[in-house]
C-alpha cells in the first residue's frame, strides 16, 4: 500500500525523498487556490516564478502577470494573489497565460520539482488531487507551503483532509506528521472558516481587509480541476 506522508515546510523538503512520489504542493492563502481558480476560468496555463523581476519580464511575451509580497499586491503587476482577480471581471483572463510569483507558493513548488509527479492542491479542488493520487498508486508527499518557512495552519489541515479522503486507499497512519494533520482536520472540519480565524495567516490577511478572500479559500470541492507541472508550466489535467 502507498503511503501519504506531509511535510510541514518547505525547509524540511531536504528530508523527504521526492524521486519516484507525487508531490501536492499546497498553499491555501492564496497562491495555489488562486491557480486552481485561474485555470477554471480559462487561464491557458501558469508559469510560476521565484523572483518579482522574473515575472515582470513576462508582460512582454503577452502574459498576464500576479505577484504578491507579503500578502499584498506587488507594485506594477496586473493581478495580486487573491482568486477573485480572475472571477470579478475587472481583467479578462479567459484564454491568457499567467506569470506568478508569490512569498510562499511558487517556491514551495520549485522545491518541489524531484518527485515524479507535481500538482496544486486546494481545498477548491480537494477530490480532483484525491482522484490523481489513487489513479497514480504512488507514495504521496503534500509540501505545505507555510508562511515564510514557517509551519502554517491551513496548508496543515489540508493534508488532513486529504488523508481522509485516501485513508482507504494509502497508509495515512505511518507518518506522526500525517497523524497531527488528519487531528487537527477534525478539529476544524465542522467549521473550517471558524476554526482558521485564529490562524496567523488569516489574521495577517483581515488585516489587510481580504476577508473574502479567506472564505472562498476554504470552500469544498468547487472545482473539479487538477493543475500539473508539464515542460516548465501549471496546465489543467
Amino acid at each position: 500500500m502507498p503511503a501519504l506522508d506531509i511535510c510541514f515546510s518547505p525547509e524540511l523538503l531536504p528530508l523527504y525523498e521526492l524521486p519516484g512520489k507525487v508531490a501536492v504542493v499546497v498553499d491555501i492563502l492564496r497562491a495555489t487556490s488562486s491557480i486552481v481558480t485561474a485555470l477554471a476560468a480559462g487561464v491557458t496555463h501558469v508559469v510560476p516564478f521565484s523572483e518579482l523581476e522574473e515575472c515582470r519580464a513576462m508582460a512582454a511575451k503577452g502574459y498576464l502577470t500576479a505577484a504578491e509580497r507579503d500578502g499584498q499586491q506587488a507594485e506594477g503587476f496586473d493581478l495580486g494573489n487573491s482568486p477573485f482577480g480572475y472571477l470579478d471581471g475587472g481583467l479578462p483572463v479567459l484564454g491568457r497565460a499567467v506569470a506568478i510569483t508569490t512569498t510562499n507558493g511558487t517556491r514551495a513548488l520549485h522545491l518541489s520539482l524531484a518527485a515524479d509527479a507535481v500538482v496544486i492542491g486546494a481545498f477548491l479542488n480537494l477530490e480532483a488531487v484525491a482522484d490523481f493520487v489513487r489513479q497514480q498508486g504512488k507514495d504521496v508527499v503534500i509540501v505545505c507551503a507555510g508562511w515564510k518557512g514557517r509551519f502554517n495552519l491551513e496548508d496543515t489541515i489540508f493534508g488532513g483532509a486529504l488523508a481522509e479522503r485516501l485513508q482507504a486507499d494509502f497508509d495515512t497512519t505511518g507518518s506522526d506528521a500525517t497523524l497531527a494533520a488528519s487531528q487537527l482536520w477534525q478539529q476544524a472540519k465542522p467549521d473550517l472558516a471558524a476554526y482558521l480565524l485564529q490562524s496567523a495567516h488569516v489574521r495577517r490577511l483581515n488585516g489587510l481587509e481580504a476577508h473574502q478572500d479567506m472564505a472562498f479559500c476554504v470552500q469544498l470541492d468547487t472545482y473539479d480541476l487538477l493543475p500539473i507541472w508539464r515542460d516548465g508550466r501549471l496546465v489543467a489535467n
